[in-house]
């Protein structure tokens, strides 16, 4: 008994050994392949939760966690109950940034804005109080409550927002709440700031409400620069913004020339010349036409009788001239940097056509380079990618390309498992290429040097008897022709012919390229021959050995030595191998014993 007994627990621990054993082969592979890939899952199992940490039920039937509290707050959308927080709340637990920087934060663009509406109330509606008689003694409090509004955001801007703007000094990013501030009071912003609020208010008391002492609010025009600068920079169509702010430059020069027109006007006497505004009907409206016809110099205006006039009338002319022709020259620019990609596309597309029309290409190749231009501009917005972007530092470069082609290349089956830097270095050198409808990708039996992966598309692999029978149709993701990138020796070879179903945009990956860069990763180089192994063994094998027809081979087999001329050349071996037969005899064995 004792001894069954003894037999009986070695077998247990022996049964206990090997499982320990398997569990740890098991680990070892999982963090072979974590190391590998680091983007592999674990398969490890969640915790299951202790049954003596369950809740308690309470009294009622109800656990004590399911209970909501008295501050929270919930909200039903569809057929969900979802937790909120009251926006007072949010707000009193909001905590404004210590820093803030300048060209990418958005709270700050949106703060720019408020500070351009401030400003542009100043620099529209001080000219129109001082020159038309729009300001009076009952709606005083309300032109003084706007402007006093648009002093606070002033005063806001120099003490919250321009105190915590973050800036570069040797290369660093100063984020020092000191520091940001020494920084803005030494800067030239700071002294236009503090002009700008000059308490010129206080004249009020002895000269009345006077909007010219309002004028230093001109003076935060850094402000609106800014702005346009941060808000080109986040829009998708800037030249849309930049020919509305083109526009609104015209539209003030009127307007404060219609204001000079009144105040003339007023100087010499409502109606007491034919040069003069007459007084009738909307006074702004009338003098803002007078100020577009003298601005843009349209004529049909009357004369001017007296000297005062007679220079006044001379000034606008060559105010307007100038400002004009400015204004013309840069809604040129803004409309050429707009259209330059297209102008540039139009150029390359006419140099193509002059070149092919010069050594008379067929017009049917003619129209098929006139597709591919068409739809590369129409599709990319250009016509090389690269070009976009060999002005990027290569870590930028790397970040644009993991973004659009990492989701691509990472599922394919032959870089699973290889070094995520491989990858990453190998984004960088995909090239994409339009391929036109029925165009061919690769030919059978030529020689691969690249591999294809669909960016979006379709193509077609093409086989049977003729040529033309389609085998398999490749959808977007998919890829072609890695074996031969990665194939040694003469597997190199296309075996299929692959053409574009319809426009397909294709990712290029060239085998210098990848060789350039397996160089530094050797155990994915390793793991990329084993898989080519694999899929060439798989490729390799005879069609026959599954009952099918054999592949025709290249050069066929030789037949076999006829009976009767076997039975001469064994009997010229016993005469002793003299004569012609004896030295043909001769040589075929030397080839027999080469052959084999």
């Amino acid at each position: 008994r004792i001894g069954s007994a003894t037999s009986l627990s070695s077998a247990v621990i022996n049964t206990r050994l090997q499982e320990l054993v398997r569990l740890f082969k098991e680990r070892t592979e999982k963090v072979k392949e974590k190391l590998i890939d680091p983007d592999v899952t674990s398969d490890d199992e969640s915790p299951v939760a202790s049954a003596a940490a369950a809740p308690v039920p309470a009294p009622g039937g109800e656990l004590e966690g399911d209970k909501p509290l008295g501050d929270d707050h919930y909200c039903e959308m569809l057929c969900c109950t979802f937790k909120y927080q009251p926006w007072l709340d949010r707000l009193k637990s909001y905590q404004f940034p210590s820093s803030i920087d300048p060209l990418t934060n958005l709270m700050y663009v949106l703060w720019l804005f408020f500070v351009v509406v401030a400003w542009n109330w100043n620099c529209w509606l001080i000219p129109v109080r001082w020159a038309f008689p729009y300001q009076t003694p009952a709606n005083i409090p309300y032109w003084l409550l706007v402007d006093y509004l648009c002093d606070l955001i002033y005063l806001l801007d120099i003490l919250v927002f321009q105190t915590r703007l973050q800036f570069v000094q040797g290369g660093d990013i100063i984020t020092d709440k000191k520091a940001m501030k020494e920084n803005y009071l030494r800067s030239q912003r700071f002294k236009m700031d503090v002009l700008c609020l000059l308490p010129l208010d206080f004249f009020y008391f002895k000269v009345g409400v006077n909007p010219l002492l309002r004028f230093p609010r001109c003076l935060k025009y850094m402000a609106f620069f800014e702005f346009n600068n941060r808000l080109e920079a986040i829009l998708t169509k800037a030249y849309i913004y930049r020919v509305i702010r083109t526009t609104a430059y015209l539209l003030y020069s009127l307007h404060v020339n219609s204001c000079l027109y009144y105040w003339a006007s007023a100087y010499e006497g409502l109606g007491s010349t034919t040069w003069v505004y007459d007084g009738e009907g909307n006074s702004y409206i009338r003098c803002y036409y007078w100020a577009v016809k003298t601005l843009i110099t349209i004529g049909g205006l009357p004369d001017p009788k007296t000297l005062f006039e007679i220079v006044f009338q001379l000034l606008n002319y060559f105010t307007g001239v100038f400002a004009f022709s400015v204004m013309i020259g840069q809604m040129r620019d803004v409309v050429g940097a707009a259209t330059a990609g297209q102008t540039y596309y139009r150029s390359c597309m006419d140099s193509t056509i002059k070149y092919m029309n010069f050594y008379k290409i067929p017009k049917s190749v003619q129209n098929r380079v006139k597709t591919w231009y068409e739809y590369t501009w129409h599709s990319q917005g250009m016509l090389d990618e690269s070009e976009l972007l060999v002005q990027l530092p290569d870590k930028m470069r790397l970040d644009i390309a993991i973004d659009v082609n990492y989701n691509i290349v990472s599922k394919v089956a032959l870089f699973q498992g290889c070094d995520r830097q491989m990858i990453f270095d190998m984004l960088k050198r995909l090239r994409s290429v339009v391929y036109l409808p029925n165009d061919y990708v690769c030919k059978k039996g030529e020689i691969g040097r690249e591999m294809y992966i669909i960016q979006a598309g379709q193509v077609q692999v093409l086989g049977g008897p003729d040529g033309k029978s389609v085998l398999v149709t490749l959808k977007a993701g998919s890829v072609f022709g890695e074996i031969s990138l990665l194939a040694a020796g003469g597997g190199n070879r296309r075996t299929a012919n692959v053409v574009a179903h319809g426009f397909a945009n294709l990712f290029i990956l060239e085998k210098k390229d990848l060789n350039e860069i397996l160089v530094h990763y050797p155990e994915s180089q390793k793991l990329l021959r084993k898989k080519a192994k694999k899929v060439l063994k798989s490729n390799n094998k005879p069609r026959d050995e599954k009952g099918g027809p054999g592949e025709p081979l290249v050069i066929p087999a030789k037949a076999d030595t006829p009976k009767l001329f076997k039975a001469a050349l064994a009997a010229t071996g016993r005469m002793g191998g003299k004569g012609p037969l004896g030295r043909l005899r001769w040589r075929l064995k030397e080839l027999k014993a080469m052959q084999e």
